[in-house]
């Protein structure tokens, strides 16, 4: 019988053959004014500590959700949770440690630091940066494992766009229009896209429970509607300004758990899950070494959670306190900041920047009667340097210090008291150094204090009576340590190397203060700064053609994770993750892509594992005429019956059909 370490083995010895470290290419339609990186002077590459999944990859791959995109690079782990949420993790990071941003400015949830990867929408984006543990310190706060950036397109020519539809399984629908001209010292882009389904189906394995009895996945419906405009004006060579509004609003359902022994039973509706933001971002030139950078922004988040008290989501459940007694919770969050660089080119071999950040983060709960039962606010500031010094014609070292604070501006809960806890702040040096051994060869090491300041809910959120406030806790601290490897192997191959290591002090996790096993109105928690973690890893990625008709690809990430504190086990985080991917193009109008990924098994608890799985996707893609290209697939392919988190399988197999034009 094959063991899994078998299995595990073989996977990376046919990846060694060949693997993938998806394009870390130029594009023209990136917009640059979104971009966030490490600046290196000259013929440095200043991207080299970070990876760049280009549009091309997200639809090659069919990746309509940022999550999903995500998910085709090292280093990064999928999950769901009990809250129909789409998450990653980073080297073993979470999504609040791991911030995500569009265009540099922040968009994760003000109340408590998450983003549901899955309301992201991938089809009006250029580009998506990720940083992993080394991140310029231009992110500002809470960047502890690292930023990811949605970069947007900007225009090259008069007139350009794409258009695209798709069908699916269980009555899936998708469409999605982007425009945009460059007329020079103006230039204008329009972005729509919609996206909605019944649900989907269960593979066939899964056998029936109490609360799913198998099929269409009960409960599993989601529908997102997206708009995004840029103007932007381009006076000279060297300036330009750009105003952006993007507005989303999603509908989703939220899925039982299929086995109550690990959790209660929710019967929940998101009947709303709305983003609107407003951007300015601009470029001045201040003479010829001098440059300042703006960036303004105004975000809102408006959510809505209705419970119920059986599948049949006709009774709202009203047992309990707060919001819970009406049935429906509501989220209304505001945020507003803006942040300045200053770059300066004077000192003969460096690249100095300076970097201001305000935020402003406003969190308010409603009930379904319309009765407001908290406010919180916080100010957040920051202030940074890096500087890019040149050493010789190859070699540039970076070094890069940051302040941050967190003010807390106004605390109410209906039934509880606070007085205002004290602000606290942070202080991270960082440095890098990178050796440009060839123009298409680049070694690198890197060394970081990152900083995650508690976010609204970790200190005040009673969780529905199962918590105990904690308004003093602290933030958490990592050293993130790196050294690695970007590279042509040979003609036409890519190859990443990345070996790394995160030392994490202050972790916030959940204490239950009477040592029962769950947290419980009688059994109380409270969340708390107790966690000592070192995760360890090594990653390896390649993409490589084979003569002229093949391209093969895929990575492996491997981590050794401890808790060493205690044996509260690090939850959501394969050790093992290695993906593959084969393209056949046995004549220039039709291509075969295969795909495979491969998870080991995971801690979804303290007393809770789940099984590791390989999952295998097809497709097949028909170029009649030019820019037109017509597509046809199964997602997991074999049927498997897989989890990303205890009681929450995931789809079986699922077909989808494409039809898209570029212009």
């Amino acid at each position: 019988m094959t063991t899994s370490k078998q299995k595990i083995a073989g996977i990376i010895a046919c990846l060694l053959g060949g693997a993938s470290a998806l394009a870390l290419a130029e594009d023209s339609n990136i917009f640059t004014l979104g971009e966030i990186v490490v600046t290196a002077p000259k013929n440095q590459d200043a991207g080299v500590m970070s990876d760049t999944l280009l549009i091309n990859d997200m639809r090659k791959f069919n990746r309509e959700t940022i999550g999903s995109a995500l998910n085709l690079l090292p280093g990064i782990t999928l999950s769901n949770n009990s809250r129909n949420e789409q998450m990653i993790s980073v080297r073993g990071y979470d999504i609040r440690q791991v911030p995500l941003f569009i265009d540099g400015i922040p968009v994760y949830v003000p109340y408590d630091g998450y983003v549901d990867m899955g309301r992201f929408t991938t089809s009006d984006l250029a580009a998506i940066q990720l940083s992993k543990g080394y991140s310029s310190v231009s992110f500002g706060p809470n960047t502890l494992g690292g930023a990811i950036n949605l970069v947007s397109r900007k225009p090259t020519k008069a007139l350009e766009g794409d258009a695209r539809i798709g069908y699916g399984q269980q009555n899936t629908h998708e469409a999605n229009f982007n425009i945009g001209t460059n007329q020079g010292n103006w230039y204008a882009q329009a972005g729509v896209s919609y996206r909605d389904s019944d649900g989907f189906r269960l593979s066939n394995d899964f056998k029936p429970t109490t609360t799913e009895n198998g099929g269409k996945r009960d409960n599993s419906q989601y529908q997102d509607s997206k708009v995004s405009l840029k103007f932007g004006i381009t006076p000279n060579d060297t300036d330009e300004y750009a105003l952006s509004y993007y507005k989303q609003n999603g509908e989703k359902g939220n899925p039982t758990i299929t086995d109550s022994s690990q959790g209660g039973v929710r019967y929940w509706k998101w009947p709303e899950w709305d983003k609107e933001s407003l951007y300015f971002i601009s470029k001045t030139a201040l003479g010829n070494y001098e440059t300042v950078k703006l960036r303004l922004f105004v975000d809102k988040f408006d959510n809505t959670l209705k419970s119920y008290t059986d599948g049949t989501y006709s009774v709202p459940k009203t047992s309990g306190s707060g919001s819970v007694s009406t049935g429906v919770s509501i989220y209304d969050d505001r945020t507003h900041g803006a942040m300045v660089e200053f770059e300066s080119t004077r000192i003969q071999n460096n690249t100095l920047r300076f970097f201001s950040q305000y935020k402003v983060d406003k969190h308010k709960g409603i009930d379904g009667l319309g009765v407001t039962g908290e406010k919180f606010e916080d100010t957040l500031r920051s202030i940074s340097l890096e500087d890019a010094i040149q050493l010789g014609d190859r070699t540039t070292a970076t070094l890069g210090f940051a302040h941050h604070e967190i003010d807390p501006d106004k605390v109410y809960k209906v039934g509880s008291s606070y007085s205002l806890p004290k602000d606290q702040k942070a202080n991270d040096p960082q440095a890098a150094i990178s050796f440009q051994w060839r123009p298409d060869v680049a070694f690198y090491a890197s060394a970081a204090q990152k900083t995650r300041l508690p976010t609204l809910k970790d200190r005040y959120s009673a969780r529905l009576g199962n918590y105990i406030e904690n308004p003093s806790l602290k933030p958490e601290q990592a050293h993130n340590y790196e050294v690695g490897y970007k590279g042509q192997p040979w003609s036409g191959a890519s190859a990443q190397i990345a070996v790394f290591q995160n030392e994490i002090e202050d972790k916030i996790q959940s204490v239950n203060l009477n040592g029962a096993a769950t947290c419980s109105p009688t059994n109380q928690c409270q969340q708390q700064n107790v966690g000592e973690v070192r995760i360890r890893g090594i990653e390896l990625s390649l993409n490589t053609p084979l003569g002229d008709q093949w391209q093969l690809g895929g990575n492996i990430t491997n981590m050794d994770i401890k808790n060493l504190k205690d044996d509260t086990k690090i939850t959501g985080v394969p050790e093992t993750k290695i993906t593959t991917n084969l393209t056949w193009t046995p004549v220039n109008a039709v291509s075969i892509i295969g795909f495979a990924e491969y998870n080991s098994s995971r801690w979804v608890s303290n007393t809770a594992k789940i099984d590791g799985f390989t999952i295998m996707n097809l497709k097949a893609a028909w170029q009649p005429v030019t820019n037109l290209t017509a597509e046809v697939g199964v997602n997991n392919l074999t049927d498997k019956n897989y989890y990303l988190d205890f009681g929450f399988p995931n789809p079986g197999r699922m077909w989808f059909t494409n039809l898209s034009y570029l212009f």
